[in-house]
């Protein structure tokens, strides 16, 4: 039988990216996507959950439901706003959120990069451009130059294969290329940023970083052994653009960071719709908490090893019940691969807050704590409450 409890000094955290939550990120490559016309955004940023200005506010009520760690994103915009000028106040303002973390005994999880990029870089042309992860590289050495041990953990990069796939390959984030050539190069620039990153980090810091990976259970489904064999063929291709260049960067890292929602079914002929009965998320994916478990076992078995974190998961929908219901169920997961002997050593919810989510806009809700968006008002959930419990008792409770 598999505990209900969690491995001592196992982190509960939950995590916010800093366009989807501070507001007025104007100098941000996604800024300028989500005003411009043609793109798929059914709505722009604006001051989002101004989290910039109410942070301390966030920050005490994670501590007050009894979260450990919160992960958040420096956002690069601000801080080199133009190539090689660095602004000693953004530098600032975080380190001010850092230490209001340890104020409360929240431990402080940095992401240097969350899907946004300066615009300034964006004209230069972005991350299909080599030299961009130098570029990286020496904005990752003064974040952490200024921050350094004062952070807990470091997050290089937020999912980049979804920055190369959905912006260079399917065209629905900036810089809105589809071209399956420019996806490969952009896979290798952030491989070769995320190592710069790590030796960037390291140099300043002794705390653990990683990269956080987006990853999908992916099932190979047919009715017969020639199709199944057709199946599981683009199952491999699939991951070998989505994961695999990025799960191989990971070796040697401190950490790997799986990030997972849902699970993505393929047939012969290649991606299916959801299985009929599985109900499906305001994402329009399915229902899937299960996804997690097989996820973590990938990202163990294909880095050699490397130590997980559950960085995000979480589910966007407008009935709470059915948040505690996914969550419980994807912990189920979590315990289940801790009894095999996989080293996972946290879970982080995403998100904190019903933020920006993308080109979503704001109808997706994935946050523990509601946000009124005429007064910023938040309001606590009960699966915030909930999951408090659980990090408190360091088991699933009930």
């Amino acid at each position: 039988m598999v505990s209900r409890g969690f491995p001592e000094g196992f982190v509960w955290g939950t995590a916010t990216a800093a366009h989807q939550v501070e507001g007025g990120n104007w100098n941000a490559d996604w800024w300028d996507w989500e005003h411009r016309a043609g793109t798929p955004c059914v709505e722009p940023s604006l001051d989002a959950c101004d989290h910039f200005h109410r942070y301390p506010e966030d920050i005490a009520t994670i501590a007050r439901l009894g979260l450990g760690s919160y992960r958040f994103g420096v956002e690069w915009a601000r801080i080199e706003p133009e190539d090689g000028h660095f602004s000693r106040s953004a530098l600032d303002h975080y380190r001010r959120m850092v230490s209001t973390c340890h104020e409360h005994g929240v431990a402080p999880v940095v992401t240097l990069h969350h899907f946004t990029t300066p615009r300034w870089v964006a004209a230069a042309g972005g991350w299909s451009e080599p030299d961009t992860a130098a570029r990286f590289e020496r904005y990752v050495d003064r974040v952490a130059r200024h921050l350094g041990d004062e952070v807990s953990a470091w997050c290089t990069i937020n999912e980049p294969n979804m920055v190369s796939t959905i912006g260079y390959l399917v065209g629905q984030f900036p810089p809105g290329i589809r071209d399956s050539a420019t996806r490969n190069r952009v896979n290798e620039v952030f491989v070769d940023a995320h190592r710069r990153a790590v030796a960037a980090v390291r140099s300043h810091s002794t705390r653990p970083v990683g990269l956080t990976l987006a990853m999908q259970e992916m099932v190979a489904v047919a009715d017969d052994p020639a199709g199944l064999d057709a199946a599981v063929r683009r199952v491999e291709r699939a991951r070998a653009g989505l994961e695999d260049p990025f799960l191989e960067a990971a070796r040697g890292d401190d950490f790997i960071g799986v990030q997972t929602y849902t699970r993505e079914r393929f047939g012969p002929d290649g991606r299916l719709h959801g299985e009929p009965g599985v109900p499906l998320t305001m994402m329009g994916y399915e229902f899937w908490p299960e996804a997690l478990a097989p996820c973590i076992r990938r990202a163990w078995e294909q880095t050699g090893g490397v130590p997980v974190l559950v960085t995000e998961n979480g589910i966007s929908t407008d009935h709470d019940p059915d948040r505690i219901e996914y969550v419980r169920r994807a912990l189920s997961g979590v315990l289940e691969c801790i009894a095999e002997g996989i080293d996972v050593r946290g879970y982080t919810y995403w998100s904190l807050l019903d933020n920006f989510e993308w080109a979503y806009g704001y109808r997706p809700t994935f946050g523990l704590i509601s946000v009124d968006r005429s007064t910023m008002e938040r309001t606590v959930k009960p699966s915030a409450e909930w999951l408090g419990r659980v990090a408190q008792a360091n088991a699933l409770v009930d």
